[in-house]
Parts: C-alpha cells; sequence; structure tokens
C-alpha cells in the first residue's frame, strides 16, 4: 500500500461538471402554444445555441448539458429533439412507468387502444399511434427514471373512466392523482437542475403539474426560471424569485443574455479554484503520530476505557471501501429489482472511494488542527510552570537555564501557530469534512433519484474569493455526475432502497451520534471538574503558606518553616491556576459540550426519520409511493447539512491561534 494516495484515478481522469438544464411548457393542444410553435422551436433552437456559446467560453473542462423533460408532447419533445441533436445528454423523469406514461400522453379514447398501447402494440387510432410512436421515439434515446408505484392505482381509475365517461368520482380521482404525479416528476426535474426553462403564458399558476406550478416549485426552491412568453419567444426573461412573477414583463427589455451568463458561470465555475487543485491533498493509510493530543484527551477524560492505549487509526483506503465498510451498500444497490447497473457501477467507481479518501484526509487535518491547538495550550502551561521551577528546585543560580527552556516553549508555540497557519490546517479540513459528509449518504440518494435543489444548497465563503464554496460546488457535481437512475421506481424497489440501504445507514449514523454526544459531554464534565480542582488546589497552596506564615508569626512554630516552604507555595499557587486556565481553554477550545449537543440533536433527528421509515415499511402498501419515500430522504439531507452548518457555526472562527 503506498504511503500517500491522491485523488482517485477513476474520479480524476472522468470527473468534470456539467450544466443541467429543465424544461416545462406547454403541450402542442394549447392555442398559445399551437398559434406560435415554429416560433418557439426556433427560439429554442437559439437559445440552446447561446448557452453552448456561453459554456464554450467559460474556463475549465465540462461535460455536455444535460436537459431534463417530462417529454409531454409541444414544448417538452421539442427541447428534447433540439438537446439530443446537439449532443446534449437526456434525462427524463416520468410521472408514471413509460407503458403507462406513453399511453397516457397518447390520449386515446377506447380500452382497446389503451390495451394495446400498454401491451407495447400499436394503437388502432393513427392519431393516438402517431403521438404514442413520437413518445417511444424519443424515450429510447433518453435515461428514464419511471414513478412507476402508483402505476395499478392510476390505471384501474383511468380504465373507470373511459368505461363509464359518467362516472366522475373516478375522472376526478384519475385527474387528481395523474396531476400529482406530474408534479412529483416536476420536482424530480427541478432538484436536478441549475435553470429551469419554461414557455408559459402565465394564466394558470395552480394547477398541480401544469407549467405554472412548475415556474412557481422551481423559484420556490432557488432555481431560477427563464420564463418564454409562447406570443413573443425572442423576449425572454429571467425570474430568480416566486415574488417576481408578480411583475409584468417589459415588451421593449431584450433577453437578459448577462443575467444568463452569471447563471451559468455560477453553476459550472468556482471562481480561482479548479478540481486540479484537489491533486495537491494526499491520502494517507494511517493516522499522523505527531497529533494524536486531541483524541488522546478524549480517551482519557471520555470514560471508554484504553485511557494510555495506541490512538493508531487506520483509514480505509479507497480502492478498498467497495469490498469493506462500503460491502453491504454495494450488494444491497445491485439486488434493488429493476435497479441501474450504471449507478451501482458509479458508486463502486467514483462515489465511494472518493469518500473513503476525503474521509481519510478530513481525518488526519483534523488531528493536526485540533491537536495542535491542544499542544499549544499544553506548551503554555509548561513554559509558565518552567519558567517557575527554579524556585522550589532550588537553582536560583541556574534561572537562565529555565529561562531558556521557556523561550523554547513559548517558540515552539509561535513555530506550530504558524505552520498550522501556512499550511492551511482549519480551512483544509473544513473543505475536505464537507466533501466526505455530503457523500456519506449518496447511495440513498442516487438509487432513489432524490437531490438537494441547486438553490437549497449551503452558500460557505462564496464571497470571500479564496475558493471555499468549493466544497459544495464539487460535491454537488460529483453527485449530478451520477444522474438519474435508469429504473422503474416500483414499490418493490423503493422498499428495497429503504430497507436495505436507507434504513442501515439511518440507523449507523444514529447509534454514532449518539455515542459521540455521550462521550463528548463526559469530556466537557471531567475537564471543568479537572479545571475546579486545580484552582481549588491553588487556593488550598495560597491558605496553606498563608497558614504557616501566621502560625510563625504567633510564635506556634518556627518562623523559618514558612520562608523554607515558599518556593514551593509560590510554584504551585502559580502552576495549578495556570493548569486550571489552560485545560479551561482547551475546553473551551474543543467545544466539547456543544459538540455533544449538535450530536445530540443529529441522533434524535435521525431517531425521528429512522421511526418514519419503520412506520412506512410496516404500515399499508399503498402508502409506499414514491413521494412518502423522497421526503424521508429529503429529510436525511436536511439532517446532514444541518449537522454540517452547526459544526460550522461552531468552529468557523477558531482558527489556530495563540493561547490566550
Amino acid at each position: 500500500m503506498p504511503k500517500t494516495a491522491s485523488l482517485p484515478a477513476p474520479i480524476r481522469d472522468s470527473w468534470r461538471p456539467h450544466l443541467a438544464l429543465g424544461v416545462t411548457g406547454h403541450r402542442a393542444t394549447n392555442p398559445a402554444y399551437s398559434a406560435h410553435a415554429a416560433a418557439i422551436a426556433a427560439a429554442l433552437e437559439a437559445l440552446f445555441a447561446r448557452i453552448d456559446a456561453i459554456c464554450a467560453g467559460l474556463p475549465g473542462e465540462r461535460g455536455p448539458v444535460r436537459l431534463h423533460s417530462l417529454l409531454v408532447d409541444g414544448t417538452d419533445q421539442v427541447a428534447g429533439e433540439l438537446a439530443l441533436a446537439r449532443g446534449w445528454d437526456l434525462a427524463v423523469p416520468l410521472p408514471f412507468g413509460a407503458a403507462l406514461n406513453c399511453a397516457i400522453n397518447a390520449h386515446p379514447e377506447t380500452l382497446a387502444d389503451v390495451d394495446a398501447l400498454l401491451a407495447g402494440r400499436p394503437a388502432g387510432n393513427a392519431a393516438v399511434e402517431a403521438k404514442a410512436a413520437a413518445i417511444r421515439s424519443i424515450t429510447a434515446r433518453a435515461r428514464m427514471f419511471e414513478l412507476a408505484d402508483r402505476d395499478a392505482e392510476i390505471e384501474t381509475l383511468w380504465r373507470r373512466s373511459l368505461a363509464d365517461p359518467e362516472d366522475r368520482a373516478a375522472a376526478r380521482a384519475f385527474e387528481t392523482l395523474t396531476s400529482d404525479q406530474v408534479a412529483l416528476a416536476g420536482r424530480v426535474m427541478i432538484e436536478h437542475t441549475d435553470l429551469v426553462v419554461a414557455v408559459w403564458d402565465g394564466k394558470v399558476a395552480n394547477l398541480p403539474g401544469g407549467t405554472g406550478h412548475t415556474v412557481a416549485q422551481a423559484l420556490k426552491l432557488g432555481a431560477p426560471v427563464l420564463l418564454i412568453d409562447p406570443a413573443l419567444p425572442d423576449t425572454w426573461r429571467i425570474l430568480g424569485r416566486p415574488e417576481e412573477l408578480g411583475i409584468p414583463a417589459d415588451p421593449a427589455a431584450g433577453p437578459d443574455a448577462a443575467r444568463l451568463e452569471a447563471i451559468i458561470r455560477a453553476a459550472v465555475v468556482v471562481e480561482g479554484w479548479s478540481p486540479a487543485r484537489l491533486g495537491e491533498e494526499r491520502w494517507r493509510p494511517v493516522s499522523s503520530r505527531g497529533f494524536g493530543l486531541y483524541r488522546r484527551i478524549e480517551r482519557v477524560f471520555g470514560g471508554a476505557g484504553g485511557a494510555l492505549g495506541s490512538l493508531r487509526v487506520e483509514y480505509e483506503a479507497p480502492g478498498a471501501i467497495v469490498a469493506g465498510s462500503g460491502a453491504e451498500v454495494v450488494a444491497a444497490a445491485a439486488a434493488m429489482p429493476g435497479g441501474d447497473p450504471a449507478v451501482v457501477r458509479e458508486l463502486t467507481e467514483d462515489v465511494l472511494p472518493l469518500f473513503a479518501w476525503s474521509d481519510g484526509i478530513a481525518s488526519r487535518l483534523a488531528d493536526a488542527y485540533r491537536s495542535g491547538m491542544c499542544v499549544n495550550f499544553v506548551l503554555a502551561a509548561l513554559a509558565v510552570m518552567v519558567g517557575i521551577l527554579y524556585l522550589p528546585a532550588g537553582m536560583k543560580e541556574s534561572k537562565w537555564g529555565f529561562a531558556a527552556i521557556e523561550l523554547l516553549l513559548l517558540g515552539g508555540i509561535l513555530a506550530l501557530t504558524a505552520a498550522g497557519s501556512r499550511l492551511g490546517w482549519h480551512r483544509r479540513w473544513f473543505a475536505m469534512r464537507r466533501v466526505a459528509e455530503y457523500l456519506r449518504h449518496a447511495p440513498a440518494l442516487l438509487l432513489l433519484g432524490v437531490a438537494r435543489p441547486t438553490g437549497r444548497w449551503p452558500r460557505v465563503g462564496g464571497a470571500t474569493g479564496d475558493g471555499a464554496a468549493w466544497p459544495e460546488h464539487f460535491a454537488r457535481h460529483a453527485l449530478r455526475d451520477v444522474g438519474l437512475p435508469q429504473a422503474a421506481a416500483t414499490r418493490d424497489y423503493l422498499r428495497a432502497g429503504l430497507e436495505r440501504i436507507v434504513l442501515p445507514h439511518v440507523c449507523a449514523q444514529q447509534r454514532y451520534h449518539k455515542a459521540k454526544a455521550h462521550k463528548l459531554e463526559t469530556v466537557h464534565h471531567r475537564l471543568d471538574k479537572v479545571a475546579e480542582a486545580c484552582f481549588a488546589l491553588a487556593v488550598a497552596s495560597v491558605l496553606a503558606y498563608l497558614s504557616l506564615k501566621g502560625a510563625g508569626m504567633l510564635g506556634l512554630i518556627d518562623k523559618q518553616v514558612a520562608g523554607t516552604l515558599s518556593p514551593f507555595f509560590t510554584f504551585f499557587g502559580v502552576a495549578f491556576p495556570t493548569l486550571g486556565a489552560n485545560l479551561s481553554g482547551i475546553r473551551y477550545f474543543a467545544d466539547f459540550e456543544r459538540f455533544g449537543a449538535i450530536s445530540h440533536v443529529a441522533a434524535e433527528k435521525l431517531r425521528a426519520i429512522e421511526e418514519r421509515i419503520g412506520l412506512l415499511l410496516s404500515g399499508a402498501p399503498q402508502a409506499l409511493t414514491y413521494a412518502a419515500a423522497a421526503d424521508l430522504i429529503h429529510a436525511l439531507d436536511e439532517a446532514v447539512v444541518e449537522e454540517i452548518a452547526s459544526w460550522q457555526a461552531v468552529f468557523g472562527a477558531k482558527h489556530l491561534a495563540l493561547p490566550a
């Protein structure tokens, strides 16, 4: 095993950020669309050409643009064909299984045509078959993620409504359920995009699954929307907030090209940083021998035993995680019914090795930074105590020697502080830990097609100009590179994902945070007690000296006793408060109590998610839907991001510095 390892080769050689677009718009039957269909197609073609030109002018390498679309007739299919013609990737979150989606969007009017389309046969009605053929043609060239969990229920209601047009209850139930599924697929699309392109007349915004509803949902989730008026397709504008929907468009204003370029640049470029800089970090297989003091303090004061045992930690190698701690996840992913082998391959070759790599580096940097500060406090205490040790040692004539040692200790503090600042231990630890934590629950996200919307990622350090925002950018694109799985999210698929991937991960993390909270709270409490004891001993030392001095003055003992013992009392009177103050400094710097509280909160959130997953899996089968499963994974993702934010709030300003 090499002593160091740079960014794993598959990631280093293949990782490239890409721009992700979404598209929504009116159907072909919409009057506003049909009256301007040719102009809308031309406007979309010009827009896509402009986007390609903007991407070509940005620094660094990128993958092809990826367009997400539900591929209904009209805007979606036109945009999809244009994207494929430009060599873009086409990803399709279908609101239903592929067969049912084709059948519903072909709009058959008879059960015979429904049966034919669901069986994969041509429909008898030529117009219906033409629509179905167009859908089959474009979906065959796309990556499809099918929300097929409610297909049986939807098909039953659809058949009832066609068989009996007077059954308004069945028709309403069918319309409601299909609208909900379309809205859900629209949310999946939004979560995976940087910019949503919408062809919308601005009239109806409250129909679930409709174009206006998708536009409003995108803005609510923080995704900007490029809005094209179907009557004036060349005069598009960009909206960034829901409130902008109420502001009428200015017909005299041209397309906001500058804002479009800014959005694209922000999506794929971090100014002053490039993925090549990751090559500067080196993964090592074991923890550093020189920086173990922080973990020793945790061991000694944490009450778990083995206080003086070895602190050596072996980090899991990026190339070994698939057969090691990630083996169960990989096996579960491969066994998912109808799962996507490409996603499993991405997990094994890219995502899990990247997690192991960043986790190992972050752990070593954490040791260097936290132990470095603890060493500074210890050296400061030793400097003070050594500086006056000549008194009880009776070596006043050798005071210069003690002063020299004190100077060396103080120099060590300065050297260590300078090294930590120059090597950026704090900054690098923060960055690599964020990457690792964002990727820790990646299998749950990727296998179930869930993503944190671009607008909901934390904005960290973006205005500082030092590239501090790159971990979020890198992790987002590392996850996005995998993309939606080519799979049908049936109830069996969802159950397998929740039972074998999400639930074990949540349980393991809940146990980890619970144990961590207990350990850190114990460390805080015991450090506090020892620091208090030091100050109590200092008081006792001073009182003892004063008592002896008073007894001598009263003639109760020889006056020389207090004088003889005075150097010892002076030493202890200084040493104990110094030691207590520096232990308190370590406790304040490490903030064991607040970190324990953060882990306690995280454990409680994870416990609640664990309980919710258990209830969903043990409940009625029809309750296990993609919407319910996605909500749980979003809750998991939110808990992770909130824990990272709390951790950063504690340690963000605690740079390696001189103890004061």
